[in-house]
C-alpha cells in the first residue's frame, strides 16, 4: 500500500473516531452516516476499521460504555436516563449491553454501592 493510500486511510478512521465521539449519543448513528459526515463511502470506512482490526459497531460501542460508566459515577441519573444520554432507546437494552461490555450492571458502577455493602457487611458483622 502506498503511503499516501496509508495516510488516508489512518486519517479517514480518525475523522470516523472523531464523528463518532461527537455523535455518539444519537440512537440512529449508523455507519453510512458516519461515512456520509466524512465524505467516504460505507465500504471504504468497513474496510478503513478492519485494517484497524476494529469495526464501525465496536467503536461505537466502546465509546458509549466509557461515557455510560463515567455518568454513573459521576452523577445520580436513574439508569434510564443515562442509557438515553448514551444513545440507547430502553433501559434493558442498554444494561444488558452495559452487563455484556464491563462484567457488571450499571448500578454496580456507582461510586456508593461498594460502601452500602461495606456499611452493610459492617452492620451484620457487629
Amino acid at each position: 500500500m502506498r503511503q499516501s493510500t496509508q495516510h488516508r486511510r489512518r486519517t479517514l478512521f480518525e475523522d470516523a473516531l472523531i464523528a463518532i465521539r461527537r455523535d455518539f449519543a444519537d440512537e440512529n448513528l449508523s455507519l453510512a452516516g458516519v461515512a456520509h459526515s466524512i465524505a467516504t463511502s460505507r465500504r471504504q470506512l468497513q474496510r478503513v476499521f478492519a485494517e484497524q482490526g476494529t469495526s464501525f459497531r465496536r467503536e461505537l460501542q466502546r465509546v458509549r460504555m466509557a461515557r455510560a460508566a463515567d455518568l454513573l459515577r459521576q452523577e445520580t441519573l436513574p439508569v434510564a436516563a443515562v442509557a438515553r444520554a448514551v444513545g440507547y432507546r430502553q433501559a434493558a437494552q442498554f444494561s444488558k449491553a452495559f452487563r455484556r461490555h464491563h462484567g457488571h450492571p450499571p448500578s454496580a458502577a456507582r461510586p456508593d454501592r461498594g460502601r452500602r455493602r461495606q456499611s452493610q457487611g459492617s452492620a451484620l458483622a457487629a
